[in-house]
């Protein structure tokens, strides 16, 4: 376990008091105001003993960026009370509290706010598990500049509220990567076409972003970066896109880059003609210049392991879904302990906010449930 339990200084000074990270998830749980519930603070409280850093799960920077039914809101100065509570509690044992800020693009769920669905083109999207199939909008200029504006708002938000840094949302198709991929970005102004035409709109946010943190915040405050490395659909987002967008990213001085991936030890790059993962290429493509964390189907403290020795901290999210006490059994020698599964007659136990079990229930796949 000395590997998991090691402290980890970042390039702005901030310190983990370990190596594992807790993954965003969405929870489900906000109260119907879009407001922070005591649901959703019950589970986390359970939960905020284990990892050096903690991600909430998605809030929406703007009212027609929302990705998930009861995601809680942070678009507005009127959601600050809730986030306090939310950034307090993930902070009770030394935990670093991350906030992931994103808009969701062309994956909003339109029932859920009153307006067009935007992206950075109009182009159909496919029907997902949170979404229909629909054609957004194609944003303007002006709409640009204003959601670059908003998550500069509610990073200050983030920080009014404890929160010790944020993470940009720029994974699993919502808009960020809705501008990067040439799939989805058929713009010809200076929003698309050229790679470097597609970047500018990630780093425009991340230049507000980094304005508003030198201005309200204290100078270890932490600024990650999600990405998914690459799209499915022929002419679509691949790994020489993120490589370019990586790059970037640690020029610009983020703490962090963030790859959310299908299997962190197993998967491969869409187009991959060798046996090289996700993790391995961006590890090497990243090669220290800054902190790496990966995502994807982590479960045990032996995989997690692994991941370290990839060199990306590990990032557990199902993990302590099902085991809330997941690192101090790891630290415990106890790693047989560890619950895979969700059995129902645990579900009062493990904290799992009522909407959160139900939309668990009805997501398939996703959990073992007994």
């Amino acid at each position: 376990m000395s590997n998991l339990a090691k402290q980890i200084t970042l390039n702005n000074g901030a310190v983990l008091k370990n190596s594992v990270v807790m993954a965003p998830m969405t929870t489900w749980a906000s109260n119907d105001d879009y407001t922070v519930s005591e649901g959703e603070l019950a589970y986390y409280r359970y939960r905020n003993n284990g990892a050096g850093m903690m991600i909430t799960g998605c809030t929406h920077i703007q009212e027609n960026g929302i990705g998930f039914t009861n995601e809680f809101a942070a678009y507005d100065d009127k959601f600050i009370p809730g986030l306090k509570k939310l950034a307090s509690t993930f902070k009770e044992n030394g935990a670093k509290a991350i906030l992931q800020i994103n808009h969701a693009g062309n994956k909003a769920l339109p029932d859920l706010f009153e307006g067009d669905v935007v992206s950075s083109s109009s182009v159909e999207t496919k029907a997902t598990d949170f979404a229909p199939a629909l054609k957004p909008k194609e944003l303007t200029e002006e709409e640009i500049t204003q959601i670059i504006r908003d998550f500069g708002e509610t990073t200050r938000r983030a920080i009014e509220a404890g929160f010790d840094g944020i993470e940009i949302h720029g994974a699993h198709g919502f808009l960020l990567q809705n501008f990067v991929s040439p799939f989805f970005n058929k713009r010809q102004d200076q929003w698309g076409g050229s790679l470097e035409n597609r970047l500018r709109f990630p780093m425009a946010v991340v230049t507000e972003i980094k304005r508003v943190i030198e201005a309200y915040a204290s100078k270890d405050f932490i600024l990650g970066y999600r990405i998914s490395p690459d799209e499915p659909m022929a002419g679509a987002l691949r790994m020489t896109d993120t490589y370019a967008l990586t790059d970037k990213l640690i020029d610009m001085g983020v703490t962090y880059i963030h790859a959310s991936l299908p299997d962190a030890l197993q998967a491969k790059p869409v187009d991959a003609t060798d046996d090289v993962t996700y993790l391995e290429a961006l590890s090497q493509h990243i090669n220290q210049r800054v902190l790496f964390v990966a995502a994807g189907m982590i479960q045990t403290p032996q995989q997690a392991e692994k991941i370290l020795e990839k060199g990306a901290l590990p990032a557990i999210g199902h993990g302590f879904v099902t085991e809330p006490l997941w690192m101090e059994k790891a630290e415990a020698g106890q790693a047989d302990d560890i619950r895979l599964t969700i059995k129902k007659n645990d579900v009062v136990d493990l904290r799992l906010p009522e909407k959160m079990w139900v939309a668990i229930q009805n997501s398939g796949d996703w959990f073992t449930i007994e």
